[in-house]
């Protein structure tokens, strides 16, 4: 009987030790979770980087196209973007992605008239107000 118990004990013994993962095998997961983890956050940022300047590039070319309409159908140039507000060009001003406002918008005003018909100068292009550089290698702020 002490003999029974005794073979019992071992077998529930091997078979709890058998139910778990050695060091081993868990430092080998933890490691191959790692070196995954340290090739993709690098792409991860770069794709969100990326991204950014995509809104960033549509966001000018909005911009810079409804200054020409606003222009061409006022015959003045916007004072500020604000105007193109106003007047129901657009809905409320783009928030720039990379400074995270929409107050940080870089305009230049000019006297050239776009129009014979056009009575006086205004914006006539936008820049990013962001201080950094593009994935090309130019700055954001001479997009």
């Amino acid at each position: 009987m002490v003999t029974l118990q005794r073979r019992l004990q071992t077998l529930r013994a091997r078979h709890a030790r058998s139910l778990g993962f050695t060091l081993i095998e868990m430092i080998m997961v933890i490691a191959i979770i790692g070196i995954l983890l340290a090739l993709a956050v690098p792409n991860y940022r770069t794709t969100l980087q990326s991204a950014r300047e995509a809104v960033l590039r549509d966001d000018l070319f909005q911009l810079r196209s409804l200054i020409n309409q606003y222009t061409l159908d006022k015959q003045q140039a916007p004072q500020s973007l604000q105007d193109l507000v106003s007047a129901g060009y657009l809905r409320q001003i783009p928030v720039d992605p990379f400074t995270n406002s929409s107050s940080t918008w870089q305009t230049e005003s000019s006297d050239t008239l776009m129009s014979p018909d056009q009575t006086g100068g205004g914006i006539i292009d936008v820049h990013s107000g962001a201080s950094g550089v593009g994935l090309d290698g130019t700055p954001y702020s001479s997009w």
